[in-house]
């Protein structure tokens, strides 16, 4: 029960700062979601970090892992978002936007935890 807990707890404060976040970025004129790309980048730089520690501390709890990788990079983070708005460009014909976006996201994103793994052996 302590773990559905922290795995909720974590969850709604990432759920609730994705949805500040996005709703502020994905605002623009110019209707590209600038929001969701920005939050699945820095979540997966945050998970990347907080691997990073475990593996080079091996002191991060079960519980903390739970709370901050699990529950908020978890919230905060949206793959269903980024799959409705590349559905969107797909629908309105959008191909280049929609081949733009997807790549940058999963290259941007495995480069980010990538990074995150790396500032921490380095520190």
């Amino acid at each position: 029960m302590k773990q559905l807990l922290l795995v909720f707890l974590g969850g709604g404060f990432g759920s609730s700062l994705r949805y500040f976040i996005s709703k502020y970025l994905n605002d623009s004129q110019l209707g590209v979601p600038y929001g969701t790309f920005f939050v699945n980048i820095l979540g997966s730089l945050i998970i990347g970090f907080l691997l990073g520690l475990a593996f080079k501390y091996k002191s991060i709890s079960n519980e903390t892992m739970l709370l901050l990788a699990t529950g908020f990079c978890g919230g905060f983070t949206t793959f269903s978002a980024f799959a409705y708005e590349n559905y969107i460009y797909f629908r309105s014909g959008d191909y280049f936007t929609l081949g733009v976006y997807t790549i940058l996201s999963l290259i941007f994103g495995i480069a980010a935890v990538m990074v995150g793994i790396w500032l921490v052996r380095f520190t």
